[in-house]
């Protein structure tokens, strides 16, 4: 980490953070610019430029910056201070992420890199079980065996309830119905198509295939008004 040094503070860049943070020392006299000044005086002495230092280092001073905000504006609108209490949050999650990482590498630096994890799991020992039929067993009294255990099962006397069943429509079935309606007439009007039907999901069904013999180009179908009559043509 960066070193900086100022008038009332000389060290790194995230002991003054702390330092602040923990208020032994304030905020609004410690010149954001001159940190600034330092970090970038500090980059251009550098042989080659470090991404993890320069996050780093743009981590601390967003949350200086954000800081001294606070202190130098008190009277924050509300919707400004949750932005801030936001930017707080995922400040600390970067660093708690930061943390992790420093603690990954320094275990991958190890000799020991590989641990094992202790095995305190009691070991089951499932048996199969095996049907084995004796070699002199017979078909038919094998039946005879089911047949008893059948016997002895008790009936179930609840009384099932009843349930109406219902003729399912599909759309071919209506597209044949159309083309067949059309056979021995030039047009139709397609309200004479839905009287037959016993019920929404017919009528529905109707429309549809309706639509799917004008895609396939066997019909035309033309209304003259909004909501009123559909006719129908062979073409």
């Amino acid at each position: 980490m960066i070193k900086v040094k100022l008038e009332k503070f000389e060290g790194p860049l995230s002991l003054l953070l702390k330092l602040i943070e923990q208020e032994k020392l304030d905020v609004t006299e410690v010149s954001l610019s001159k940190v600034a000044d330092q970090f970038i005086e500090y980059i251009n002495n550098l042989a080659s430029i470090d991404p993890e230092e320069t996050a780093d280092f743009l981590v601390v001073a967003a949350r200086l910056l954000l800081i001294k905000s606070k202190a130098l504006l008190p009277y924050l609108y509300p919707e400004e201070a949750e932005e801030i209490e936001e930017f707080e949050h995922q400040l600390k999650m970067y660093q708690e992420f930061l943390a992790a990482s420093q603690k990954i590498q320094a275990m991958i630096g190890t000799k020991h890199f590989m641990f094992a994890r202790p095995f305190n799991r009691k070991i089951v020992i499932v048996k199969e079980n095996n049907f084995s039929p004796p070699k002199d067993l017979k078909a038919n009294v094998l039946a005879n065996v089911f047949a008893e255990i059948i016997g002895k099962v008790k009936p179930i006397e609840q009384k099932l309830t009843e349930q109406t069943l219902e003729h399912k429509i599909n759309i071919e079935d209506k597209i044949l119905s159309i083309q067949n309606n059309l056979l021995n007439r030039i047009k139709m009007n397609f309200s004479s198509i839905l009287s037959d039907a016993k019920n929404k999901t017919e009528m529905i069904v109707s429309f549809l295939a309706m639509l799917e013999l004008v895609r396939m180009r066997d019909i035309d179908a033309v209304q003259g008004e909004m909501f009123g009559e559909i006719e129908i043509s062979k073409l």
